[in-house]
Order: structure tokens, then sequence, then C-alpha cells
């Protein structure tokens, strides 16, 4: 009798969890992926209630995978790739929208949704969902796009120039220290298809204030530290996997002994890929020469007061965003050729992997192996400069790492929106 008992409750709850499952499978389910990009998933699921959001991308019917990249003139230019799966394997879609430099978060919120609605539409259209969509082909008409026609060619004023002037400051004080940082910086880009152009200023300074007990005596230690830096680069396209440009710099810099430094390098620069798929993958491989001339305010470890150096540098960067994650790999090496021992080679990685649809890992990691401080002066640094950082000392080598492995478990939806208690500070 209790065998009988226990089938039929069995059997019960295997009848409502099929039948909860065939209610379910009336939405379109769809997983967002927003790991290069950022996404207001609490907006999207408000604005979006005709789909099931779930947690899992394996079990999702749709696969939605937004990138961004910047564009020229400040904005971003979005992509969006819609992966079918399962039900929707044969489906496959991709959008493109770029958004105005001076766009704020809700204009971009709005127009990342909009598209995203217009690559579900397809999908949805196939389910009991679609019975209850509103689709509007009317367009908003305002001021700005009534000047604006889609049917007539864009003209700039500018002529792509996007200028940037900014200012920044910072102040920390408590009983013993006292920190002070006050910058400012200036650009000028001018980015096509064609051509890359960019100008940059940016000049700094640091004041920190230590003050101490000694023996009872209360001393005082005063860092200062300035930087100024002065760049210049032009980049020319070839073709859809070739380009060659130059960059020039002019700094100064307290901190690494640097009085004055010029430097020029030209390179050429090749994409396995074209440069064109930039948001789904990216490998680029570039070589070239460097020259500059040093001026220092001590005399340096090589007994140098000025000094010319020539040399060069090679780079490989691959980026990958795809279904699976996102990763990035780079590596550099440049030398002198006057001393092929005085070399920098540095490497980087960086990886988001969703390896099933609850369990994901992460990692970063940068490193340097550094043997070309030709700047660093000569006679050794006292304690307090090395405790305030006033200078900088000889180092190797230098690594930063950092890892995660995540897992999630439990219910795979992920509809609901509940701001309540969001905006409070528990701490």
């Amino acid at each position: 009798m209790r065998k009988s008992t226990a089938c039929a409750l069995i059997a019960i709850f295997f009848s409502i969890s099929i039948a909860a499952q065939n209610n379910t499978s009336t939405k379109l389910k769809v997983f967002i992926d927003c790991s290069n990009a950022g996404c207001d998933m609490t907006f999207i699921r408000s604005e979006i209630n005709l789909v099931d959001f779930l947690l899992d991308r394996i079990a999702a019917d749709v696969h939605v995978l937004v990138t961004e990249q910047g564009t020229g003139s400040g904005g971003s230019k979005y992509q969006l790739i819609f992966f079918g799966q399962n039900r929707f394997k044969n489906f496959q879609d991709t959008l493109h929208f770029n958004t105005d430099p001076n766009a704020t978060d809700f204009e971009e919120r709005d127009m990342l949704v909009k598209y995203i609605k217009l690559g579900l539409a397809p999908c949805v259209a196939k389910t009991e969902a679609a019975k209850d969509a509103v689709i509007s082909m009317k367009r908003v008409e305002t001021e700005a796009n009534k000047k604006d026609s889609l049917s007539q060619p864009t003209k700039d004023s500018w002529n792509y120039w996007v200028f940037r002037v900014g200012a920044n400051g910072n102040f920390n004080a408590d009983a013993n220290y006292k920190d002070r940082r006050l910058g400012a910086n200036f650009s000028a880009n001018r980015t096509t298809e064609e051509l890359k152009v960019s100008f940059g200023f940016y000049a700094s300074t640091n004041k920190s204030v230590f003050e101490f007990e000694d023996a009872g005596v209360r001393q005082k230690i005063i860092n200062n530290n300035h930087n100024i830096d002065f760049s210049h680069s032009l980049i020319k396209s070839i073709n859809d996997h070739w380009s060659y440009g130059y960059e020039t710099n002019y700094s100064q810099n307290t901190f690494s002994n640097n009085k004055g430094r010029v430097y020029v390098r030209a390179a050429v620069e090749y994409d396995i890929f074209p440069y064109k798929e930039v948001n789904n993958r990216f490998f680029t491989i570039s070589y070239g020469l460097t020259a500059r001339n040093n001026h220092y305010y001590d005399t340096t470890i090589y007994n140098k007061v000025r000094e010319t150096l020539f040399g060069h540098r090679a780079d490989a960067n691959l980026s990958l965003n795809q279904k699976w994650g996102t990763t990035s790999f780079g590596i550099n090496y440049q030398n002198y050729f006057h001393d092929w021992k005085l070399f920098n080679l540095g490497i980087f990685t960086s990886t988001d992997v969703r390896i099933t649809g609850g369990l994901s890992f992460r990692i970063y990691f940068s490193g340097e192996l550094t043997r070309d401080q030709v700047y660093l002066p000569k006679g050794g640094a006292t304690e307090q400069e090395i405790l305030t950082r006033r200078r900088q000392i000889a180092s190797g080598y230098n690594y930063y790492t950092s890892f995660g492995l995540n897992y999630r478990f439990g219910s795979k939806l992920n509809n609901f929106v509940n701001p309540r208690f969001e905006g409070s500070n528990n701490n």
C-alpha cells in the first residue's frame, strides 16, 4: 500500500513538472551575454517580458552575445550576435548600432533594448507569445531626425575631429598623512576607416606629506612628484589586413629620473583576421624601429646624463569574443641595438570562460622581465625614498595576477525585477 501511494505521488509530481515545462515552453528562452559590454539586466528584464531570461546558456533557445567597441568620435559601436540553439538551432543573425558620444546611460540602454527586441522578433514570432507582441514600424519625428534624414549622406562639420579637455584632482588626509593629486589633460583625435590621427597632452603633480614620531621627536617627510606627457600618432590603413604608422612622445617624470625624453617609433602591423571582425576576433602582429633621446635629473647607473638609444619592438595581440566566453592574450619584446642584454619582455592574458551552463572560470595575468632600466639613478635609494616612492629602484621583474571560479545552480529562470533595498547601505 505504501509503495502504491509513493508511486502515485511520484507520478503526480512528474505530471506537474511536465505540465509546468509545457507551459514555460511557450516562451522563448534567452541568455544575454554581456561579458564584454555593460548591460543593465534589470532594465532589459523589465522592458522585455514575452521571453524567459535564463542563467544557463546551454538551456537557452537563443544566446545573445553583446560586444562593444569605442569609436573615433567617442561613442560606442555595439554588435549583437543571436545564436540559435535547441529548437532554433538553424537561426543566427547579427545586428549593429552606434551610440552618440554624448549619449547618456539611459539613452544607451534604451537603444540596446530596442536592438535586442529586433533580433529576437523572428524567434518570438514562432512562439505562442507572438500574439501578445506589440510592433511599431512608425518613425518618431523629432527635430534631430528631421534634419538628419536616413536618405541623405552624413556630413560632419568637424571633419571627424574630436576634442577633449579635462581636469581632475583628489585630496586625502588624516592626522599623520596628507596627499594631493592634481591633473589636466587635452586630446584631439580623428578616426576614419582609412586614417587614425591623435594628439594628447597630460600633466599631473602629486604632493604627499608623512608625519611620525622618532625618539619622541615629530618628523615630517614631504614628497613631490610631477609627470608631463605629450604624444602624437598617425596610423594609415593599407587594406583589410595591413596598416602602418608612427608614434612620437615627449615626457618628463621625476619618479623615473626622466628630465626630458623624446621617443619615436615607426611600425607596420598585420591582422590575421580582417580588421572589420574586431568584435569577434582580433589577432595582430606588429614590428617597428624605435629611437629615444633621454635627459636625466641624476647620473644613471651607466654614468649617463644624456644619451640617444636606438632599438626595435615587436608585439602580438589576440582577442576572441565567442559563445563560450572571452579571452585576450598579448606579448611584446623590445631591446636596444647597442646592447642586446638590455631588453624588456612583457606578457598578459585575460580569460573568462563558461565551462558548462553554471560553471565559469576567469583568470588575469600580466608580467614583465625588465632588463632595460637604463634611466635608474646612480647610488642607492634611502629608506624614506623607497617607502614614499619618491624614486624608482631596480627590479628585474614585476607581475600581477587574479583568478576566480564560480558555480551557479538552482533555478535557470531569471525574469523577475525586484529593486527593494538595493539603494540602502548596510555597511
